[in-house]
């Protein structure tokens, strides 16, 4: 389905039953679902075949994702100036966030980030805030930068495919925020410097 307006109602509808979506965000395509329901996060993990490992959200905005885990002063700027963008941020998770437990595995960690695509923040605020935003394809399998590929990948394991073009291909950035110890757990599209610490 076409990106759009539409598309981002229909995944809307479908998210909130329950159903795992396709989505384009500005890296590669990723699987969107409720992640507060462990009925439909354990259903992404089917469809990717994934083994316990935690799993990132997508937020509407940075005042979703600080609602969501504890920021401090460190992660608080690196949002500022990598957000919108594709930089995931795993801090400790808020003490009274109410989301499905198969996210952090057990960490008290979530990774959240406000990603650069109108289409993910839409159908973020559309289900509550935020949905689940790790990549679309089978575990172990290059990400896909194409909804053919989402769709050769997932044959049947989805409900929809939100079709976005051609993505750049190249996954976020991860880091974790300790104090002011900034950890890159993955290197993407995003380089930390120095001046975003300031």
């Amino acid at each position: 389905m076409e990106a759009g307006a539409e598309a981002v109602a229909e995944a809307a509808r479908v998210v909130k039953m329950g159903g795992v979506v396709a989505i384009p965000t500005d890296t590669v395509y990723g699987l969107g679902c409720d992640p507060s329901s462990d009925d439909a996060v354990g259903r992404l993990f089917e469809a990717k075949d994934r083994q316990a490992k935690p799993v990132p959200l997508l937020c509407a905005d940075a005042g979703v994702a600080e609602r969501l885990v504890s920021f401090n002063e460190t992660a608080k700027r690196l949002a500022a100036h990598h957000w919108p963008g594709a930089l995931t941020i795993v801090a400790p998770k808020g003490p009274d966030v109410r989301l499905s437990g198969l996210l952090d595995q057990g960490s008290g960690s979530l990774g959240v980030r406000v990603p650069d695509s109108e289409v993910c923040r839409a159908l973020a605020k559309a289900v509550g805030g935020s949905i689940t935003g790790t990549s679309a394809n089978l575990s172990g399998r290059p990400s896909c930068r194409t909804a053919a590929e989402v769709e050769e990948s997932l044959d049947g394991r989805i409900q929809l495919v939100i079709d976005g073009g051609t993505l750049r291909g190249k996954e976020s950035t991860v880091v974790r925020v300790s104090g002011a110890a900034v950890e890159v757990l993955r290197e993407g599209s995003v380089r930390i410097k120095e001046g975003d610490l300031e």
